[in-house]
């Protein structure tokens, strides 16, 4: 996914519920790093909240979801996802990087910060998850202190912390 791709599923999945959305899955790094590298865009969706009315994240799963005309026709397409989708540190709300711009009609997506979400996929830990966030840190748009302390403020119990912790430290550590 590129930069208008994101803009372009911001622009529907908006029109559809009536609402700015917040971006939560892999593709938020567009918000911050327009220009990120092609390992970090391998996603073909983009994980949408609705701001104003979060329960409508059904109509943009059911209008521009996977299998829907739109995937079809473009090749990509959103999640409409709730807000307990993704584990993040206390006060991520605050830092969320706004898009808006005239491909986004008006509509804003609030995309994650790069170390919030960074955190959300080391939490989640699935193998494309850590994929994502080797080709972010290994192009250094990651601090390593950040990231720790971001942990530190993420509502995940004590063996998680170390299981994440680790991570996190592989993602840095230096490669031969």
């Amino acid at each position: 996914m590129k930069r208008r791709d994101l803009e372009h599923l911001i622009r529907a999945a908006g029109a559809i519920a009536e609402s700015d959305l917040i971006v939560i899955g892999s593709q938020a790094i567009l918000g911050q790093h327009p220009d990120a590298p092609a390992e970090a865009l391998r996603s073909i969706e983009a994980d949408l909240i609705p701001v104003q009315f979060p329960e409508r994240w059904a109509l943009i799963d059911g209008a521009i979801g996977e299998g829907s005309p739109f995937h079809e026709t473009f090749g990509y397409y959103a999640d409409g996802v709730e807000e307990r989708t993704a584990v993040l540190p206390t006060g991520w709300r605050k830092r969320l990087v706004p898009v808006r711009n005239e491909n986004t009609h008006g509509v804003t997506g609030y995309c994650l910060e790069v170390h919030d979400l960074l955190i959300s996929k080391y939490v989640a830990g699935r193998p494309k998850d850590m994929e994502f966030t080797a080709a972010v840190t290994g192009a250094g748009l990651a601090d390593l202190e950040t990231l720790l302390s971001r942990l530190e403020d993420t509502p995940v119990e004590p063996d998680q912390v170390a299981l994440v912790s680790a991570r996190i430290h592989r993602d840095f550590a230096p490669r031969d």
